[in-house]
């Protein structure tokens, strides 16, 4: 059985390095915790150093010891090892943020993001960010490819949740329609009913050997800058599918040195 109060500081700590600053009204509305558990949690980060109180900016926020908690972390999927120098190489030349998720039960999580490296991002941070298979671009870039049998199967787990953004599993005609669009394109959008409505993600899938979808990467963008979500999708999804090729190419190579 686990530890409670260490699981609940952990859930602090993590909705703290979603966001630049933080209130306990909101740390509050976020956890579900009560706001007496929150501020010991709170004091209990400050006085190790994980956490500073900004009174200038009227909440909390982590320090920089946070970055210590992934020094000793050597290992990752190597999808992401292959596609990591690509999605800095896009950040650096169009500025805007990359990501590369993962499949993960009945959702995609975000392994890497370019976020830091971007100046006009519109996040704080995405790593370990959940994500709906069904609204977003990241998640429909990756279910539009997937065998058959594999579709269905996480289709019937997505029909009996009972998250809003799973509503399209319920309604298999335009469940088909969506996901022929996005096949036909080789990519996908984020729909425009889900937050945050003041920008746009654009995915596409990442292959692997046998032509088996393994994972998907994303380009995210303020919709102000462009006229139309056409015009922002002729201009980076070709970007994006060359991108993910040689993303597979490499992870070929990785694969058989690993192999060898």
């Amino acid at each position: 059985m686990g530890i409670r109060a260490i699981e609940r500081a952990m859930n602090v700590l993590q909705e703290l390095n979603l966001h630049p600053i933080n209130t306990i009204a909101q740390l509050h509305a976020r956890t579900k915790l009560p706001k007496p558990t929150l501020v010991r949690i709170l004091r209990t980060l400050e006085e190790a150093g994980y956490v500073e109180n900004d009174t200038r900016q009227g909440g909390y926020q982590v320090s920089g010891l946070v970055t210590s908690l992934s020094s000793g972390f050597h290992k990752g999927p190597l999808v992401v090892e292959a596609g990591r120098a690509w999605a800095i190489a896009m950040t650096r030349k169009h500025k805007w943020p990359i990501a590369i998720a993962l499949p993960d039960y009945d959702g995609m999580v975000v392994r890497f993001s370019t976020v830091p490296d971007s100046f006009i991002s519109p996040f704080h941070s995405t790593v370990n960010k959940r994500l709906c298979l069904l609204t977003r671009g990241l998640g429909l870039a990756y279910l539009a490819f997937l065998e058959k049998d594999e579709f269905d199967l996480i289709i019937d787990v997505l029909k009996r949740s009972d998250d809003p953004e799973n509503a399209l599993s319920h309604h298999p005609a335009e469940l088909k329609r969506v996901i022929g669009k996005v096949h036909r394109d080789g990519y996908a959008t984020r729909s425009s009913l889900v937050e945050p409505k003041n920008s746009n993600t654009i995915g596409v899938p990442i292959m692997g050997q046998g032509g088996r979808v393994l994972a998907s990467i994303g380009l995210t963008y303020f919709k102000s800058a462009f006229g139309s979500e056409r015009e922002a999708c002729e201009r980076y999804a070709p970007i994006l599918q060359s991108a993910a090729g040689a993303i597979s190419e490499d992870l070929d190579r990785l694969s058989n040195s690993f192999a060898t």
